[in-house]
């Protein structure tokens, strides 16, 4: 093996295309650490390769990758042993490089997953001159993507190498080439695009404000690294951000360490938010003899005076607050400043990408001059807590994604069963009627008969099969154009009783009763619509009521207020109660989402694809109304109600 090996070279000379940049220590940790919450909170057993240069950076991180191997039975860690490092248990492999090889210049994290991939190349660019004190901002060169090309390239290579220092791997090795691709050209992974961008996104985010906040400490830091204190101080927060992604476990543990710095001072922060007046205050330290301002309304920040500035991302220094022109011109903020004892007051604005999210305030309670070194510590902190809010933003963000995530994958795998089930069952069945048609033909007529009409029954279950999905379809692409007249409601229910004669024999179907008031107003709506709420909420309830039982259409106008011989009225309600099989309570506002069935699809007793009540509430929605359910229970039948104006 060559002094010289190095997988960041070898990347680059076989993708051209990639471009190397340069990133500090500290954004390479948090980006590995999101790439590896990826197998953390993920389904997938993907393979892991992690390169740690050195056997040290690597112990930090031991816990971390126990876990890691408790979701995939394919972990490989390489790094430079200072100690017995390959005769350890672990339940991963460990692979000790040599000092001399190149790779053990190199951090490596490569991810490679059935339905995504990860990859982070770097190589060591400079450090800092104190390193001992400095060392998040050691810098390197190299690339991540989630590209799986380049993942599957990368993989390949350190396989080599491991291989080269562990052949008793070979098995193992061998497996994982094979059931990742790593032997062959790569393919397509389905919903691998979806995850890479979203994953990229979240990343990008991170990466570029922790770029950012990388510099303005590095700043702060050169101007207080003999202060003993204030460096522990920038320690404890930044590990309280690290360990945490509530936002109100960040904020109140930023508040508690500046105050001890500050003792003599009070220590506020609160959010900011636009348009709004009153903010109260929600963290706060106190120094002593000071009041507290917790829970009260602080509007100095928003005041005209100083909210430009802030707004721009500066901080305002105010040394005595008796002497301030700016103050002693405005007599509510005097007032306010005596009040509260504040006779210097330091403002920060916590911002990212120039949006204000809150604001860190020092409230001295007699004149003082901040120094250069107090703001600088000040505005540090403010850039901490506003990356730590943007990370747990992000999480939520993420957590919000995996939802939606596995909501589409639901609804694909609902469509997918029950379409397939209700478009194979029907032409199942016309094809035999007709290859039975076509292969006897002295089948008597009546047979024949019999064998048509029940091709045509099923063809028909097709062309509302079809017309249900196309239906929604517009519906939620507002592709549905309505024409809104006045509509009576009774010629719109005649019309729905009479072609619902058609759904099947008349001894089949339960009884149905109409009570109508006299005098019904007509409906602001389209009537199209109103025909298609009617016709599936009366196919529905006929289709779990047994024939021995009754459906009830009512309707109620209301508020109402005598006028002539009609009543004018905002809204009508109907209800289309029945004596049918009922529903849970749990599932009552379930049953309008799409694809809903009350059974499993393989097990129904009726048939349906769960699409009637979802275009249901959506037209009822985009008319203007209300549609909601009701029932006691298990077989204890269902009322349905909808409003229209």
């Amino acid at each position: 093996m060559s002094n010289s090996t190095s997988l960041l070279h070898e990347l680059l000379q076989i993708l051209p295309n990639l471009r190397a940049q340069v990133y500090f220590k500290a954004s390479l940790t948090a980006l590995s650490h999101a790439m590896e919450d990826l197998v953390l909170v993920g389904t997938d057993r993907p393979l892991v390769i992690a390169n740690f240069q050195q056997e040290r950076f690597y112990r930090q991180e031991t816990r971390r990758y126990q876990r890691i191997a408790e979701r995939s039975d394919r972990v490989f860690v390489l790094a430079a042993p200072d100690t017995a490092f390959t005769s350890e248990v672990t339940p991963y492999e460990t692979i000790a490089l040599r000092e001399e090889d190149g790779l053990a210049q190199e951090w490596h994290l490569v991810i490679v997953g059935q339905q995504y991939s990860a990859c982070l190349v770097c190589r060591e660019h400079s450090a800092p001159i104190r390193a001992a004190s400095l060392d998040q901002y050691r810098q390197f060169r190299g690339i991540w993507t989630f590209d799986r090309d380049v993942s599957l390239q990368a993989a390949q290579i350190l396989m080599a190498s491991i291989l080269d220092y562990r052949p008793d791997l070979q098995a193992k090795v061998e497996e994982a080439q094979q059931l990742y691709g790593l032997d062959r050209s790569p393919t397509p992974v389905k919903g691998d695009r979806l995850l890479e961008m979203d994953a990229r996104l979240f990343a990008d985010r991170l990466m570029t404000y922790l770029q950012s906040s990388q510099y303005k400490l590095l700043k702060a830091y050169r101007t207080i690294s003999d202060q003993a204190q204030k460096q522990h101080l920038i320690h404890s927060i930044s590990t309280a951000m690290r360990r945490s992604l509530d936002p109100e476990e960040i904020l109140g543990a930023t508040v508690k360490e500046l105050g001890q710095v500050f003792s003599y001072c009070r220590c506020i922060l609160y959010r900011y938010e636009i348009g709004r007046d009153g903010i109260p205050i929600e963290y706060e330290s106190l120094g002593m003899g000071l009041p507290p301002l917790k829970g009260e309304v602080w509007s100095v920040a928003t005041h005209p005076l100083f909210q430009s500035v802030l707004a721009s991302d500066r901080s305002i220094a105010i040394a005595d607050a008796n002497q301030d022109l700016s103050l002693q011109s405005n007599p509510e903020l005097r007032s306010q400043f005596r009040l509260w004892q504040v006779g210097a007051c330091l403002m920060v604005p916590i911002c990212y990408q120039k949006n204000w999210l809150g604001v860190l305030e020092l409230h001295h309670p007699n004149a003082y001059l901040w120094s250069a070194e107090d703001v600088a510590l000040v505005e540090a902190i403010a850039t901490q807590a506003g990356v730590a809010l943007m990370q747990a933003q992000a999480y939520v963000n993420l957590e919000g994604l995996n939802h939606q995530l596995m909501d589409l994958e639901r609804n694909q795998r609902n469509l997918i069963a029950i379409v397939g089930h209700e478009l194979r069952t029907p032409l199942s069945t016309v094809q035999v009627c007709l290859e039975s048609l076509n292969t006897i033909p002295e089948m008597p007529l009546e047979m024949q008969k019999s064998m048509l009409d029940t091709a045509l029954s099923d063809t028909e279950r097709l062309r509302k099969l079809i017309e249900n999905f196309l239906t929604l379809s517009r519906l939620e692409g507002g592709l549905t154009r309505w024409h809104m007249e006045p509509i009576s409601l009774e010629e719109s229910l005649s019309l729905v009783l009479s072609s619902l004669k058609g759904y099947g024999p008349p001894d089949l179907l339960p009884t149905i009763l109409v009570d109508l008031p006299t005098n019904l107003p007509f409906l602001q709506t389209d009537g199209d619509g109103l025909v298609e709420i009617l016709s599936k909420l009366l196919e529905n309830a006929c289709k779990f009521t047994p024939p021995n039982g009754k459906i009830m259409i009512r309707a109620r106008v209301f508020p109402s207020s005598a006028e002539g011989d009609r009543q004018k009225s905002d809204c009508i309600e109907v209800i289309i109660a029945d004596t049918g099989r009922g529903i849970e309570a749990s599932q009552l506002e379930t049953i309008f989402e799409r694809f809903y069935q009350e059974e499993g699809f393989l097990q129904r007793t009726v048939g349906g694809t769960g699409l009637g009540l979802a275009i249901c509430r959506r037209i009822v929605q985009r008319l203007g109304g209300e549609i909601w359910a009701k029932s006691s229970g298990k077989n204890q039948g269902s009322e349905f109600h909808f409003t229209l104006p």
